[in-house]
């Protein structure tokens, strides 16, 4: 199947071939046809399918044609970032370039004076994470009586962090005779539950993604007992000198600059990359790591997704992700090109869970190790068993292992100071 054998608006074709594409992706050929028809769907597929587009195309194909008057959005779609929400956003824009249409974000962390503005006026289309789209609901500074399409992106995650009665109530507010279409890399029985509450007699959609071996990458696991016990690990494995260069992945935008600005007032050569820096400050971030400038980069998941730079010898996970996927593409940023890499995740005991998830989407078992001196008192649950802190349940794997010194193979000095530091980032007003 080609594009051109969706019969899109003219509009959204001409983008679609200004972006160099002419076939669609597994999940592209099964769930634009399906979308278009007008039914619900329920599409499992893991990140880097192309399920953004597999929704996004439709939405602007709805959008193409005229809807009822009013102000409120006719397409509605739910993140649970604003990382993915900024993504989205992006592909609404690439997409819907040539169409005559109005659409903004609903965030956290973004200025409530844009957002309020935005709504007072008609749009089409919303992007929204779930907490900042409930405050607006409930303030009367939303109305969603004319939504016609709500997508739920990613929705296992925004269940996973919390956002199940928000979800529901955001529901409740647009018409029952909406479409609603669910994406999700994984499809549970609370997930199972939530489709039978939002989706009336949804088709269904499981695409599976090559998984890749990353055999070019030793992963190691550090069981941690608390935040402290984190940077301690972190400060002592940066000190190793066979790091040339490595990526940290934290869990918040917060955080990456916050971590950030600890190595540079440590005197290492750090900065961050998340989705509240303005494009030109993320371009000067990335071309100062290829440079050699940057050693250590601080960056949040959808910020780094796509990141091709063969310098990169380690990738240190500070927080484990939540999705498993995420960790496989985190890891697959070193050993790049022929080189080999080293991926270490640090590990809490609520992160059970998360690493029952990654291993079974792996299908590997990765050692733990421990540091001299900084040994964790805590065990990892068994999830499901009742285990939930430390001292409770047994470790779900292979414990203990060979004890290392640093983050390679052998403790070295510290890193060498570099004048390249850390800077204050500017904040997208989108």
């Amino acid at each position: 199947m080609s594009f051109a054998e969706l019969n899109l608006h003219a509009s959204i074709q001409k983008a679609i071939s200004v972006c160099g594409y002419a076939t669609p992706t597994p999940i592209q050929a099964e769930a634009i046809p399906q979308a278009l028809s007008g039914r619900d769907l329920i599409a499992s597929a893991q990140t880097g399918t192309g399920k953004t587009a597999a929704f996004i195309i439709p939405a602007l194909e709805r959008l193409a044609k005229p809807g009822p008057a009013g102000i409120g959005p006719r397409v509605l779609v739910l993140t649970p970032t604003r990382e993915l929400a900024a993504q989205v956003a992006d592909s609404v824009a690439r997409y819907g370039r040539f169409l005559r249409m109005r659409y903004g974000s609903i965030v956290g962390g973004m200025p409530y004076p844009d957002q309020v503005r935005l709504l007072r006026q008609p749009v089409d289309l919303i992007v929204a994470t779930p907490g900042r789209l409930i405050d607006h609901l409930e303030r009367g500074r939303i109305d969603l009586s004319r939504v016609e399409l709500l997508v739920l992106d990613e929705a296992d995650r925004m269940l996973d962090m919390g956002f199940t009665d928000a979800v529901d109530q955001i529901a409740a507010a647009t018409p029952k005779k909406r479409q609603t279409l669910l994406f999700t890399a994984t499809m549970d029985d609370p997930m199972a539950r939530l489709a039978g509450r939002l989706l009336k007699d949804p088709s269904r959609i499981a695409i599976s993604s090559p998984k890749e071996n990353h055999d070019s990458i030793e992963q190691r696991m550090h069981l941690t007992d608390n935040l402290g016990h984190k940077h301690k690990m972190l400060h002592h494995l940066l000190e190793d000198p066979t790091i040339t260069q490595a990526i940290i992945f934290s869990a918040t935008k917060r955080d990456a600059d916050t971590l950030a600005r600890d190595l540079y007032d440590r005197g290492l050569s750090a900065a961050a990359l998340h989705g509240d820096m303005t494009q030109g400050a993320r371009t000067r971030t990335l071309t100062n790591l290829r440079r050699g400038k940057v050693r250590f980069l601080v960056a949040t998941d959808v910020a780094a997704r796509g990141l091709d730079i063969n310098g990169i010898s380690h990738v240190i996970n500070f927080d484990l992700p939540r999705a498993a996927e995420d960790y496989v593409h985190r890891i697959g940023r070193t050993g790049r090109a022929g080189a080999t890499g080293v991926a270490i995740s640090f590990v809490s005991p609520a992160d059970a869970v998360y690493l029952q998830r990654i291993q079974r989407y792996t299908g590997q078992t990765v050692q733990m190790h421990t540091i001299p001196g900084l040994e964790p008192v805590s065990t990892l649950p068994v999830p499901g068993r009742g285990g939930n802190g430390a001292g409770k349940g047994r470790r779900p794997f292979a414990a203990g292992g060979q004890r290392r010194q640093g983050a390679g193979a052998g403790k070295g000095g510290a890193a060498p100071k570099s004048k390249a530091g850390y800077q204050q980032r500017g904040r997208s007003q989108r």
